[in-house]
């Protein structure tokens, strides 16, 4: 089955799932050739692997505590609160508590010339 992707101009709400968030999967919410945001849930003792992204993510913990394992350390990620992580920094994501978390990623531009730039 398709995953149903927003629209331009579609209201999403990302506000927080309180008792709803155990039962609730990972879904995407948009995919360009340069953009992707994700609503990630993580549950309390899951851990998505150490990984590289292509390009440059930002999380923003709507909800719950994530662990974000980085090459020099770690880094607690708690509702409210938002981290850059550079394109292909590598990184581990723990769930402490049952989380969302917004992802949103930016993808590089391929090489040449920008449409409408001469």
């Amino acid at each position: 089955m398709a995953l149903k992707h927003a629209k331009s101009a579609e209201v999403v709400d990302l506000r927080p799932l309180g008792d709803k968030l155990k039962g609730t999967k990972t879904s995407a919410i948009i995919k360009t050739e340069h953009f992707e945001a994700i609503r990630l849930v993580v549950h309390a003792g899951m851990t998505i692997p150490t990984h590289e992204v292509a390009g440059n993510v930002m999380l923003h913990c709507l909800e719950g505590h994530v662990r974000l394992g980085l090459i020099d350390g770690q880094l607690d990620l708690k509702a409210g609160e938002w981290v850059f992580l550079d394109r292909s920094e590598d990184h581990s994501i723990a769930g402490v508590e049952d989380s969302c978390v917004l992802m949103t990623i930016l993808f590089p531009r391929r090489s040449g010339p920008i449409p409408g730039m001469g």
